[in-house]
């Protein structure tokens, strides 16, 4: 490696990479999947000596085992169960799960293939090993690092003294941020906001395990699409306009009303909605906004939750969706007083430079052999390597909505 390692600790993972991963030890250790890199950036390219360095820190990664220290830290997590722990004291990630190359338009490609429960691991720290090595072998780092800063500094300024209200938040970065460094700055000078009396926003803590473990904040993060993608679609007997039933039923098999904040754009909110009726919707605590406009998608859970006779106010709604503090204090001012309002907070305060960052993803690709696809509120998010198996989707969506 010509740099220092990036990941240093298998707790520099997003928390609902625990919460999946614990559901899928219990109820579907056998399922397979491919997972599948993509550089959205159509000016981006990686050198061979960038590639080879992000393969070098992805084996550096594959050596690292958790302490007991840290897997006390999960097991304190409430909805965290022993067994589980007991299976990451004996987990570790492997090398020969993955496939780097440079056979793609952007100069990388990265395949991993394996089990279920291996692979999910795998996503974050990839997406955060490979901007890293990006912006340090691509520019001045010291540079980058510096507007960095300023433009911290002036974020922390805006809602310290109000000037954007947020209500409550956390930092949702680590998959793209900067550098590990530079996502500690973050959680490290938000941690402060609590000593600022006056101060109308509440940072509640980060989804990085390792920085909220270190800064004594709250880890944040329940599911993502591939929960209900694989769940809905792995089962090749599942109808997929279903999936959204069986991820949310699996869900509470497995955490009952704990961790309860359902993502509803994997298969369309709209589709979500058919499933999201007056047991899950009371059972989970919230919903999560990923896609499509934040204002007609809030009102439209409002009204969902009003129709099933449900008091909005006591619901949590959480926006995540390449969001700033403009946009989030637009939100809030909306919507506060109406439901409870939270916002996780990723690209803007983990990779707020002077360049443009990086807009990569890792996606499900395959599971059990059969393609998966996500339809969320807008185009551009998905990553289907088979578009049949995509026109099939619509169509079995387009039944179940036309026909109750």
């Amino acid at each position: 490696m010509k740099l220092k390692r990036i990941i240093n600790s298998l707790l520099e993972i997003d928390l609902y990479k625990y919460s999946m991963g614990q559901a899928i030890y219990h109820q579907f250790s056998d399922y397979k999947t491919t997972w599948t890199f993509k550089c959205r950036n159509k000016d981006v390219h990686f050198t061979r000596e960038m590639v080879d360095e992000i393969r070098e820190q992805i084996k550096a990664y594959c050596e690292l085992r958790f302490t007991e220290d840290e897997l006390t830290y999960i097991d304190s997590i409430k909805w965290m169960k022993g067994s589980y722990v007991d299976f990451l004291r004996l987990w570790h990630p492997r090398f020969e799960d993955f496939e780097i190359t440079t056979d793609a338009e952007c100069g990388l490609a990265i395949e991993t293939k394996g089990t279920w429960l291996n692979t999910s691991m795998y996503e974050i720290p990839t997406l955060a090993i490979v901007n890293e090595v990006y912006f340090r072998m691509n520019y001045s780092y010291d540079w980058l690092l510096d507007s960095f800063k300023e433009r911290l500094d002036k974020k922390y300024s805006l809602i310290s003294k109000n000037e954007k209200c947020v209500g409550v938040f956390s930092e949702f970065g680590l998959r793209r941020r900067l550098s590990a460094e530079a996502q500690e700055l973050v959680v490290e000078k938000f941690s402060h906001l609590k000593e600022e009396k006056n101060c109308d926003s509440t940072f509640v803590g980060t989804s990085n395990v390792y920085l909220a473990k270190k800064y004594g904040v709250t880890p944040v993060g329940t599911m993502a699409h591939e929960w209900i993608m694989c769940t809905g679609q792995g089962n090749h007997k599942h109808n997929p306009a279903y999936s959204n039933w069986y991820a949310l039923d699996a869900w509470i098999k497995e955490y009952g009303v704990l961790n309860g904040i359902a993502l509803t754009d994997t298969i369309t909110t709209d589709c979500f909605l058919r499933d999201f009726q007056l047991t899950y919707a009371t059972l989970f605590s919230g919903v999560r906004h990923d896609s499509g406009d934040p204002i007609e998608w809030g009102e439209k859970m409002i009204s969902h939750y009003q129709g099933l006779g449900l008091d909005p106010v006591a619901k949590t709604l959480l926006f995540s969706d390449s969001l700033n503090f403009d946009k989030a204090d637009e939100i809030y001012r909306h919507f506060n007083g109406k439901a409870k309002v939270a916002f996780g907070i990723g690209t803007y305060l983990s990779n707020d430079t002077c360049v443009e960052p990086l807009n990569i993803v890792m996606k499900t690709t395959k599971v059990n052999g059969q393609d998966v696809a996500k339809l969320s509120d807008v185009d551009g998010k998905g990553m289907c390597k088979n578009q049949e198996y995509v026109d099939y989707l619509r169509r079995c969506i387009d039944w179940r909505m036309s026909h109750g």
